[in-house]
């Protein structure tokens, strides 16, 4: 019984994302194709492996409002270092994905060490990363290496359906995510740390060391989500990610994550972000709603995850 109340959030997501995409396809003709299936992964890949980093942290209960900026920093910065500085595509993607983790590893410490609200840390971060990123370029950053021609060629074919490369990562990274966050020992002490800090620390967990991992692995995969975006973009650009950390909370929340922290799941994260995708592609199919719609229905899928989640906890003291 215990079980099926800490699964029914994500059986609902999973319910909902069902309906949603059923529904779609009996109205919009050509929705059901291998195309439109691979779409959904593709287009939001960006918001996905952000949103997983995002899901670590909401299991410790705290919050991180910096992703998006983190993003748009190492997506303009591999940008640079490939376009202007002639750099190889590695040596950035690896500069990048350092950065991000040491910006994650600094606002954990800060967090930990300092004990600071993460809400305030994160927020300083934001803007910190956000003007490093509009400090190295103010527009757009084309990227021309051959590389990135060949990597746009780069998928995995099954009749007519195409995953690209952005894709084929999010996919990697969250079955990598999802191992890490339920199959080991750090994954359990962060939902420890989120259920009670304090009983952690009787435990003799390592909290310190484990929330300041969360946060480092939230900035590494920023930073990756920011280098997929070259990828899919074949730019990087100071503006990109904002905004994704609401996005990313929001589809953690509807993935099932208790926002307080403690309970959660990756696999949940995953399904938010395609009935995100699904509702955007609904909306492109149909042509005559406005993309805010989009938000309406979001919000609306959030209320009800947040009093569901409510009602849960409610009952699991009793």
């Amino acid at each position: 019984m215990n079980l099926f109340r800490r699964q029914l959030p994500v059986c609902v997501t999973a319910a909902i994302l069902l309906i949603l995409y059923v529904s779609a396809g009996f109205v919009y003709d050509g929705f059901f194709g291998g195309r439109v299936a691979a779409n959904l992964i593709s287009d939001n890949a960006v918001l996905g492996i952000a949103a997983l980093g995002m899901t670590l942290v909401i299991f410790t209960g705290g919050i991180d409002l910096s992703v998006g900026s983190v993003l748009g920093f190492t997506s303009v910065l591999t940008a640079t270092l490939i376009t202007s500085a002639g750099w190889p595509p590695l040596a950035a993607w690896s500069v990048a994905l350092i950065a991000g983790t040491l910006m994650g590893v600094l606002f954990g410490g800060l967090i930990e060490k300092g004990e600071l609200p993460p809400f305030l840390v994160t927020l300083a971060g934001m803007f910190f990363a956000r003007g490093l990123a509009f400090a190295i370029s103010t527009e757009s950053v084309p990227i021309n290496h051959p590389w990135y021609r060949s990597l746009s060629e780069v998928h995995v074919a099954l009749g007519d359906f195409r995953l690209p490369l952005p894709g084929i990562l999010l996919l990697v990274l969250a079955l990598a995510v999802y191992g890490l966050a339920h199959h080991t020992r750090l994954g359990r002490n962060l939902l420890a740390m989120g259920g009670s800090e304090s009983s952690a620390r009787l435990m003799g967990l390592p909290v310190s060391s484990a929330k300041v991992a969360a946060y480092a692995i939230n900035g590494a995969l920023a930073a990756a989500a920011g280098i997929v975006a070259t990828l899919y973009t074949g730019s990087g650009n100071p503006a990109t990610g904002i905004g994704l950390e609401l996005d990313a909370i929001a589809v953690v929340v509807i993935g099932g994550t208790v926002l307080t922290g403690g309970r959660g799941h990756v696999g949940g994260t995953v399904l938010g972000v395609l009935i995100l995708g699904v509702i955007q592609m609904g909306i492109l199919f149909d042509g005559r709603l406005d993309s805010a719609w989009m938000r309406i229905v979001v919000g609306l899928l959030l209320l009800v995850f947040i009093l569901l989640q409510r009602l849960l906890l409610a009952r699991s003291k009793t």
